[in-house]
């Protein structure tokens, strides 16, 4: 099985492709650059140094949200325009799951924080068996303070991980109560390969999805949809009054 995964969801852009239980490819930067700048490119280079034939993959694997809404939108627009054209299926994985199974196999808790601004974050809880990863807390939306005092109640050793921990990491330090670190560089971000082996995963379970059906998961309102709504209320306030 060849599974193309790519993730664009965050800050990093990631192009990874796998067969069977080999990482055959992986193109990962984060740097001051668009994700329409670099994830094309960043295939095509991959393909060159392995010689791929993209006829040849199986699926291709999407962190599909959530996330950076331009980000999003342009790994979700890249998967399913090679999609539409090598007709091959998608498969959507949620974003925090791909991050958090970048540690698979470890035996503490597994806690990715995506930094969702206005001290919100975009998080879970993980843990594992072997391959197996159970989410204790599914990916969510809320604030620092919430997903802290959850963490707490297991009282287990726990990892954190992902572009939120920079921004709450002082939080982390001060309110964590159980006995926690840091991943290391190699590991706290998105990586294309984890989204690809959980693409076998969901492969093997029958979880794809046509190129056309697949949208992104966006999980909360964009800061512009906010805003209008808050207009649109406070226009039917003023009008009631």
């Amino acid at each position: 099985m060849k599974i193309l995964g790519l993730d664009s969801s965050g800050l990093v852009a990631s192009v990874a492709v796998v067969e069977d239980d080999n990482l055959l490819a992986e193109y990962t930067v984060n740097y001051k650059k668009t994700h329409s700048q670099t994830l094309l490119p960043m295939l095509d280079e991959i393909a060159k140094m392995i010689e791929l034939d993209l006829q040849t993959i199986d699926a291709i694997a999407v962190a599909k949200g959530p996330g950076s809404f331009t980000g999003l939108r342009i790994g979700s627009a890249t998967a399913k325009g090679l999609g539409l054209a090598l007709d091959k299926p998608l498969i959507s994985i949620p974003t925090v799951d791909g991050i958090a199974y970048n540690l698979c196999g470890s035996g503490n808790l597994v806690c990715p924080l995506m930094d969702a601004r206005r001290n919100q974050t975009y998080t879970g809880l993980y843990e594992f068996c072997g391959k197996s990863m159970e989410a204790l807390v599914s990916q969510c939306a809320v604030g620092i303070e919430e997903i802290i005092t959850i963490v707490n109640t297991f009282e287990r050793e726990t990892i954190f991980l992902g572009d939120g921990v920079p921004v709450f990491r002082d939080y982390i330090e001060t309110h964590c109560q159980v006995p926690f670190w840091f991943a290391p560089a190699h590991l706290n971000k998105q990586r294309a390969s984890a989204v690809a082996v959980l693409g076998q995963q969901y492969y093997a379970s029958g979880k794809v999805e046509t190129a056309a059906a697949h949208r992104p998961d966006y999980l909360r309102l964009s800061q512009a949809e906010r805003e209008q709504l808050e207009k649109q209320r406070q226009a039917e306030k003023g009008t009631s009054l």
